[in-house]
C-alpha cells in the first residue's frame, strides 16, 4: 500500500483555496447521502494508484449518493437544460494523496442520460453507467430509483427513500469529514493518479430520516455487503459547484 507523503491537509467546510477558473459548472440538487462505515483494508486495493483510505476514528466509509444534476456547463458556458439535468447515483469513497489532498473516489455512477455518460467515461475517465432514473416528491419524502443499462453490471439498482427533517445547525466532525471534500481522485489513460478540484458554498445540511433502502449497488461497485444501517443519513437542497481543471496527483 502506497504511503502519503505528507499528512492529510485539514478537514475545512469552505473551500480551502482560491476558485478556480471553472473547466466544469453544475448544480447538486436534493440530495440524500447514506454512509456505512467500512474496513480501510476492503477499500484500499478499489481506489486510483497513489492514495489511500482516508480515515475517520480508524475507519473510512463508503458513500450512496442520490441527487439530481442539474445544467452542466462547459470552460464557463451556460448550463445545459436538458442534456446537463439527470438524476444520479454514485457510490464514493474516500481518499487521501501524496501532496495530503483529501477527495473522494467514484467506483460508479449511475446517470440518466446517455451523452454525459459518453463524456463522463471518456475524456474524464469516470465510472458513469447509463440507468433508467427517477426521483420523486411526495410533501417531505424524496424517493430516488436506478436500474442500470449499461454498459452493467446489468441488474444493478437502488431504491432509496427518505423523509426530510430538520436543518443540522453544527454538524459533527464526521458530518464534516464526509461533505466537506474539494476534489475527486481519478487516474489518466495511462494509469497517471490526478486529482480534479472543486468548489462550492457550505452545504445547507439537514436530518433525514431514512425509511426504504434496497438495491446492490455498494456490491456491484466491489464493496462488501453492508451490515446493518447506515451510520449517517443526510439531506441538502444542494449547492452549486465549480470544477477546476485537472492537476498532477500523487
Amino acid at each position: 500500500m502506497p504511503h502519503t507523503a505528507r499528512l492529510p491537509e485539514p478537514v475545512t467546510p469552505d473551500p480551502p483555496g482560491p476558485e478556480p477558473k471553472p473547466l466544469l459548472t453544475q448544480s447538486w440538487l436534493d440530495l440524500t447521502s447514506l454512509h456505512w462505515a467500512v474496513d480501510p483494508a476492503d477499500v484500499a486495493p478499489l481506489l486510483p494508484a497513489g492514495t489511500v483510505p482516508d480515515t475517520f476514528d480508524g475507519l473510512t466509509y463508503a458513500g450512496l449518493i442520490a441527487f439530481r444534476m442539474y445544467r452542466i456547463g462547459l470552460l464557463g458556458l451556460p448550463g445545459l437544460p436538458y442534456l446537463g439535468t439527470f438524476p444520479e447515483t454514485n457510490v464514493r469513497l474516500y481518499s487521501v494523496d501524496g501532496h495530503g489532498r483529501r477527495g473522494v473516489t467514484f467506483r460508479s455512477l449511475d446517470a440518466a442520460r446517455l451523452i454525459p455518460v459518453a463524456v463522463g467515461r471518456w475524456p474524464f475517465r469516470l465510472p458513469y453507467a447509463w440507468s433508467r432514473m427517477t426521483v420523486d416528491r411526495d410533501g417531505d419524502t424524496l424517493t430516488y430509483t436506478s436500474s442500470r443499462r449499461l454498459p452493467g453490471p446489468r441488474g444493478a439498482h437502488s431504491r432509496i427513500a427518505v423523509r426530510i427533517g430538520g436543518p443540522v445547525a453544527e454538524p459533527s466532525a464526521l458530518e464534516h469529514f464526509l461533505t466537506a471534500r474539494w476534489g475527486l481522485h481519478t487516474t489518466t489513460a495511462r494509469g497517471r493518479p490526478r486529482f480534479l478540484p472543486n468548489t462550492h458554498p457550505r452545504w445547507p445540511l439537514h436530518r433525514a430520516e431514512l425509511t426504504e433502502c434496497t438495491g446492490n449497488l455498494l456490491t456491484a461497485a466491489g464493496l462488501p455487503e453492508p451490515s446493518g444501517d447506515p451510520v449517517s443519513v443526510l439531506f441538502s437542497p444542494g449547492v452549486p459547484v465549480r470544477f477546476g481543471r485537472p492537476v498532477r496527483g500523487a
